[in-house]
């Protein structure tokens, strides 16, 4: 039995991200799905919502999440909404501003508690220094 468990542990990665979870907060279908595509190819647990409502409501039903990509520009609730409605509930996770707005924009964004901005859509090499900061304050 022992050894089984040392192969199991050989298996994974040194660094791997596989703990980490993310939320990809985006109305636009494709970019949901090349951010979770992302993420998983970082091994990377993640799930997607459509709008900043959402990303409230399963942050209510007690999902908590290490990085929240967050849209600005959504339907029912934009991305600066929903980011001082978390912050407000004392979400304490690292949100990312992931859009394509004007810079007045962004800097309401940052008002809101993002704690980054990105244009989207993002790769992977972003992704890739998101997730280093994300560990390294772990």
């Amino acid at each position: 039995m022992g050894n089984q468990e040392k192969g199991k542990g050989l298996m994974e990665p040194e660094n791997s991200a596989e703990k980490l979870t993310a939320l990809v907060v985006d109305d636009d279908k494709l970019v949901r799905m090349i951010h979770q595509g992302l993420l998983k190819r970082a091994g990377v647990k993640n799930e997607a919502v459509k709008n900043g409502k959402e990303a409230v409501d399963i942050h209510y039903s007690g999902q908590r999440f290490d990085i929240i990509l967050m849209d600005n520009e959504m339907p029912i609730m934009t991305g600066i909404e929903a980011t001082k409605k978390l912050r407000s509930m004392g979400i304490l996770s690292r949100i990312i501003g992931v859009s394509s707005c004007t810079e007045a924009e962004k800097q309401e964004f940052m008002k809101a508690g993002i704690d980054d901005y990105q244009v989207k859509p993002l790769t992977i090499g972003v992704l890739n220094s998101i997730l280093d900061v994300v560990k390294a304050s772990k």
